[in-house]
């Protein structure tokens, strides 16, 4: 049994007759960035939700890090190394950005001061210093997806979901992000899964991609491996595969 990683072994969420996810297995490492991918409504959100505990899974089985977290609550799971991020931002709207950063240190068992450093050093790595006794329903866009990433990480993850992180910003923020997020696993030694439309972002960043249609795993591998599919050409990428790889 992997003792680092993280695995998703045969899940699958039906809502009724719906199958939304069905038997997904993928497997996430230490250090590396996994990018999910997929048309809109292939499962990429949901299929998050249930390894991060917000919905139960109908069949299969999440192990991290050696421990079977299939069915947990979400807030134990949090305890056990795993954090995320949403698609849409989701700030603790009457508090402060430094309070929302050091919240979430305090919920996973953190003490004040440790929690305090933990949200200094990240305000200070997003550079979000200038925010910090502002309330978040008053940040520019850009910076509250900053926040949020930044409360997660204040969680200690081994395990790291973005979904949708750069949804929104312009190219300079993209780019930007970029830059953090790809340092991200090595510097802090965990495994990061990232959904994202943004092809010039993932094609960058991820490591190997894992690409749903219709909640079932069509494609998996490294980058340039994954955009020669044809299948993935097909449902996602939309383009020949000359033209798919004209623009890396």
């Amino acid at each position: 049994m992997d003792r680092d990683g993280l695995s998703v072994d045969g899940v699958s969420k039906y809502f009724f007759e719906l199958c939304a996810v069905d038997g997904v297995s993928l497997h996430l490492d230490a250090g590396e960035i996994l990018g999910l991918i997929g048309p809109n409504g292939s499962g990429k959100t949901t299929l998050i939700n249930v390894v991060t505990g917000a919905m139960p899974a109908s069949a299969g089985r999440v192990i991290a890090a050696g421990t079977d977290i299939t069915g947990w609550p979400a807030h134990r799971i949090a305890r056990a190394g795993l954090a995320r991020t949403f698609q849409r931002v989701r700030l603790f709207g009457g508090l402060g950005v430094l309070e929302n950063v050091l919240v979430a240190a305090l919920s996973v068992g953190a003490g004040r001061r440790e929690a305090a450093t933990r949200a200094g050093e990240l305000l200070a790595r997003f550079r979000l210093e200038r925010w910090a006794d502002v309330p978040a329903t008053a940040l520019p866009y850009g910076a509250e997806r900053l926040v949020e990433i930044a409360r997660a990480l204040a969680m200690a993850p081994r395990f790291l979901f973005l979904d949708e992180p750069a949804a929104g910003l312009n190219e300079d923020e993209g780019e930007a992000l970029l830059t953090e997020l790809a340092v991200l696993p090595r510097e802090m030694g965990l495994g990061m899964l990232i959904v994202d439309h943004d092809m010039r972002l993932i094609m960058r960043l991820c490591d190997r991609l894992h690409v749903l249609n219709y909640g079932r795993t069509i494609a998996e591998g490294r980058p340039d491996e994954v955009r020669q599919v044809p299948e993935v050409i097909e449902a996602y990428l939309g383009a020949p595969k000359e033209e798919a790889g004209a623009d890396a």
